[in-house]
């Protein structure tokens, strides 16, 4: 059952733009360490930046709040599974967001899908209930 779809589009050169005018101040606020390690590891970090900033966009409407109602930020982090498939954890106001949508008898799930071309990064999110009998 799908609860809430996300998406957004992040023009790449407005985040650099920010991050030029401010720095850390930005990354720390926006970014988890994590997140802030893998972009900054990076050729090209503020795509990376700009993909995970649609993602954490895409995420919050999905939610149906937004960053309002104690979603903040960095309660959104893109992180990669074993295999580079990006995915999302969700902690803070965004984690009991994602668990008050959820209906009794059902598992929350939230799926990813971002992507870039030139200087535009777009995502994509999908949050869900499974039945509880075929989670994993």
């Amino acid at each position: 059952m799908i609860l809430g779809i996300g998406q957004d589009v992040c023009d790449a050169t407005r985040i650099r733009s920010t991050i030029n005018r401010f720095g850390a101040r930005f990354t720390h606020r926006i970014y988890t360490q994590n997140e802030r390690n893998k972009c900054e590891a990076r050729r090209n970090k503020v795509d990376c930046y700009a993909r995970r900033f649609a993602a954490k966009e895409a995420c919050s409407k999905a939610l149906g709040v937004g960053f309002r109602k104690g979603v903040f930020f960095k309660d959104i982090e893109v992180v990669n599974i074993s295999t580079g498939k990006p995915t999302l954890k969700l902690s803070g106001g965004a984690l009991l967001r994602l668990q008050s949508l959820c209906p009794s008898g059902l598992n929350p799930s939230v799926e990813l899908s971002i992507t870039d071309d030139r200087r535009l990064a777009f995502a994509i999110v999908i949050v869900s209930g499974i039945e509880k009998s075929f989670s994993k």
